[in-house]
């Protein structure tokens, strides 16, 4: 009896101490693997803001940057950029167009604003005072124009930003930085609306050293800074920069209210620091779950479950071989989505890089000193809607390529409809789709020029072959426009050229050539598939989007 006694506390006694192991393991491993999820999500989180706020302030300057020696007193100032805006595809509450006036142009302001369609056109401050242009001794920055128009937004222009502290301090530094400035967070379109910022970004015509006016664009707080994420591990809140301790917060419906911080209330588990409109903003970052006390009852159980079959050594055993397993596989897992979730990140700020270098291109060919700037704008509009739309095909398709077919889509390719397209539907690489869809473009914006001379449109042709066998298949495009001649087409401009002389040949390993015969224009290129489907590409893709398989 003493000697099964002794058999039994000893097990018991050994019990007891792989269970307080296993606890405390399992109570380790949960904290660890809590910290590192939260501290990652947070990481890819401010990445994921300060991205979108990169774009939006591009947004600014591209549209900034249209404007060529405007006159502020012109109505529908916004009407040549509105296409361009949403090509965009920002969640913008209103983009809009301040004027600096002098006093001597108020009347004549008022009169554009009316001749716009506003229904109150009268100059006015911020809370709806006329202003007497004799009472004024300086310039006043005026909302002249506005986007989208709605009941709400129509009875907006004529008013001075001049009596809005906040607004008025924003377009003051932007007018002395001369660069996009984004404003303190403000109600948006009325004192009840969404809390939100404003970028400005300053109009300044060659040669002048002053702007003449800003383009505007207000964000909601909320959607801006990714507050209303219900399956996230934290909540966010941004440090307001006019009260100390102050903090904006979104509920689940994205209403933004402030609240104050207090020395005994809980801190954030971490800060990140992101950059908009010339200025920084704190995000704090608050854990949603207490993970120490999670990590603690996790421990619990698992101590418990130990004592409950000490008295079974082959049920313990098995426990703690299985937990131990259990516990592995989710570390295994865990490490493999955060590797994945590396990897997708740095493809996306690859891809997302390229894409703004290519427009970056565009932009600045496109608006090159000398160049006619209806034409520019025109072409800088179409290319850049090209791009647009290709990168649409390429997001549904999880960047997998894109059906050769679909970039001659309607809405991104002019004259469409009179294009025949023949030829095999295959699926072209991402890069490749990217260099075709400007090719498409070059070529069919400039088909219909001359066309009051021959009285009749250019029938075109679009057709293309796989010719070869296994690894050593050539692709061959042909574009011909019938009806055409070097008289009555458009010449191509240096940008156009570039292209489809070099830049598209060199993205698909290829050559190409372009000629008039006696009744057409004649376009070919010629590249190995190799290039123009890209398996290694697809392949690599196909491999980031793959769930995680746990280890076994």
């Amino acid at each position: 009896m003493v000697r099964l006694g002794f058999i039994i506390g000893f097990i018991a006694l050994l019990g007891a101490l792989l269970s307080g192991l296993a606890a405390y393991r399992v109570h380790d491993q949960e904290l660890a693997l809590d910290r590192i999820a939260l501290a990652r999500a947070i990481d890819v989180h401010a990445s994921l803001v300060q991205d979108r706020s990169t774009e939006r302030e591009l947004l600014a300057r591209v549209a900034s940057g249209l404007f060529r020696a405007p006159s502020v007193l012109k109505p529908n100032m916004l009407e040549p950029l509105r296409s361009a805006i949403y090509a965009f595809k920002t969640d913008f509450v209103v983009a809009g167009w301040v004027a600096r006036l002098q006093p001597n142009e108020l009347a004549a302001a008022q009169t554009a604003i009316a001749a716009a369609g506003f229904p109150k056109p009268q100059i006015r401050d911020y809370s709806d005072k006329p202003i007497a242009a004799a009472s004024l001794t300086q310039p006043i920055d005026v909302l002249m124009d506005l986007e989208p128009r709605s009941d709400e937004t129509k009875a907006l222009p004529g008013r001075s930003y001049d009596s809005d502290p906040v607004r008025n301090a924003m377009l003051a530094r932007a007018r002395v930085e001369k660069r996009s400035v984004a404003s303190d967070p403000v109600p948006l379109s009325s004192d009840n609306g969404p809390i939100g910022v404003i970028v400005a970004a300053p109009v300044i015509p060659e040669g002048a050293t002053e702007p003449v006016g800003f383009v505007t664009f207000s964000y909601e707080l909320a959607s801006l800074m990714l507050t209303n994420d219900d399956l996230s591990l934290f909540s966010v809140a941004l440090k307001d920069p006019r009260k100390d301790g102050g903090e904006l917060v979104a509920n689940d419906q994205g209403v933004v209210s402030t609240r104050m911080t207090t020395p005994d209330g809980p801190a954030p588990s971490a800060t990140r620091t992101i950059s908009f409109g010339g200025r920084d903003w704190q995000l704090g970052y608050y854990a949603k779950s207490n993970s120490a006390r999670r990590a603690e009852q996790t421990a619990i159980i698992v101590a418990a479950i130990g004592f409950a079959i000490t008295a079974m050594v082959c049920g313990l055993f098995g426990y703690v071989a299985y937990n131990n397993l259990r516990l592995s596989r989710e570390i295994q897992v865990r490490i493999g989505f955060e590797r994945r979730l590396t990897a997708v990140i740095d493809e996306l700020n690859h891809r997302v890089k390229n894409i703004l270098a290519v427009i970056q291109s565009i932009v600045t060919r496109t608006l090159r000193h000398g160049s006619d700037i209806d034409v520019a704008r025109e072409l800088l509009i179409g290319r850049i809607h090209a791009m647009s739309n290709v990168v649409s095909l390429l997001s549904e398709s999880q960047w997998q390529g894109v059906k050769l077919k679909g970039l001659f889509e309607a809405r991104a390719i002019p004259h469409a409809d009179r294009i025949a397209v023949s030829g095999p539907d295959i699926a072209v690489s991402a890069r490749a789709a990217q260099s075709l869809s400007l090719l498409f473009f070059e070529l069919a914006s400039h088909s219909d020029e001359g066309l009051s001379l021959v009285g009749k449109h250019p029938h075109i042709t679009a057709n293309w072959t796989v010719t070869g066998e296994e690894n050593e298949t050539v692709f061959h495009f042909r574009w011909e426009e019938f009806n055409t001649s070097e008289a009555t087409r458009r010449a191509d401009s240096d940008f156009g050229l570039i292209l489809l002389d070099r830049v598209a040949p060199e993205a698909l390993g290829g050559i190409a050539k372009r000629y008039f015969t006696d009744v057409s224009y004649v376009y070919e290129l010629t590249a190995p598939m190799e290039t123009v489907v890209d398996m290694t590409e697809r392949d690599r893709t196909e491999k980031l989007s793959q769930p995680v398989k746990p280890a076994h």
